[in-house]
């Protein structure tokens, strides 16, 4: 396994996918490092607190050899510290701190996109994070949130963090609404502002500053890195059509190809999924999030099917991947 000291992260967030809340565990980021060995990804948001308080390290259990984060909700300097250094010991290669997240349940702990609201508090976190580890430790933020203005917070924002020496932000270009709006609709309502995280780079150009928000193609990813931002990290997409997603990504964003078909990652996953399964797993747990591996392909839906009917039955292995398999068609 390379060591994340040896590992170019810049390089590596040219293109990351997204910390997705019940989607991005390490089942799924398994299935992403099949296809693709250089993206950066990220786990879910882990809290602090469940962390420290609660003793739920599990929660790091990961077996990734590429570069991966671990990205923390909380807002206590001290828990977010240890949090941190138990995450470098489980062996991530950075620590990312949640300043996006709009839900009720992330509110309610005063982290997450409310932090927008204090600058101040998210550079003493981050300072206290990075007091604590050798890794580098980064932060995802919205544009800003509520009534707030974005071309007066977003600078002040990047300006009092990266006084920390934090130099590396994931800007969500939409703002979040606290209240009023599910994060569902935070992640489709509020108007993208694309432009406004370009001027951002212009502004603050030491620092290494990706976009995320509504990306759905490596074209697009492509016009971003152009236009001079560092990265840019995509959410949905990757997760809902993983190979036109990370099964080009290696050869179109970092000019290598270790040249894995869909149907290839689905074999190399075979003995992990008999691995969890031996460890008292089941199958839907990994296989959920396969389900658009071969999203456009013909045979998709016959794919889908047979993973969505079979995989929650009881004493479902391999063979039902294998049958499901078996329903695609070449093309034409």
């Amino acid at each position: 396994m390379t060591s994340p000291a040896n590992r170019d992260l810049s390089r590596a967030a040219r293109l990351s996918v997204a910390p997705m809340m019940d989607w991005t565990d390490r089942h799924c980021r398994a299935l992403h490092r099949l296809l693709s060995r250089d993206t950066l990804l990220y786990t879910e948001m882990v809290t602090a607190p469940a962390l420290v308080r609660g003793g739920a390290l599990h929660l790091l259990d990961h077996s990734d050899d590429g570069p991966v984060a671990l990205q923390l909700g909380g807002s206590d300097p001290a828990e977010l510290a240890e949090a941190a250094r138990l995450g470098a010991q489980a062996g991530y290669d950075q620590i990312d701190l949640n300043c996006g997240c709009p839900s009720d349940r992330v509110q309610s702990g005063t982290f997450g996109a409310v932090l927008m609201r204090s600058p101040e508090l998210v550079a003493d976190c981050v300072a206290a994070m990075r007091a604590a580890v050798d890794i580098e430790v980064t932060v995802k933020c919205r544009i800003g949130v509520d009534e707030q203005e974005p071309r007066e917070v977003l600078p002040d924002f990047l300006e009092t963090v990266s006084a920390t020496g934090c130099s590396r932000f994931v800007i969500h270009a939409r703002k979040a609404w606290l209240k009023g709006l599910s994060p569902k609709e935070n992640r489709d309502i509020p108007p993208l502002d694309y432009p406004l995280v370009h001027e951002m780079k212009a502004a603050f150009p030491h620092l290494h500053i990706s976009i995320n928000g509504g990306i759905e193609s490596l074209d697009e990813v492509q016009q971003h890195l152009a236009q001079g931002l560092d990265g840019v990290m995509i959410g949905r997409a990757a997760y809902h059509r993983p190979w036109d997603i990370l099964g080009e990504a290696d050869r179109a964003i970092y000019g290598t190809d270790h040249g894995l078909s869909a149907e290839q990652a689905v074999q190399e996953m075979l003995p992990y999924i008999e691995a969890h399964l031996s460890a008292g797993g089941r199958l839907h747990q990994v296989t959920r999030h396969m389900l658009g591996l071969f999203a456009g392909r013909p045979g998709a839906r016959g794919w889908r099917r047979v993973l969505s009917e079979r995989a929650t039955r009881d004493g479902a292995g391999t063979e039902v991947v294998e049958l499901a398999l078996s329903q695609l068609t070449e093309p034409a």
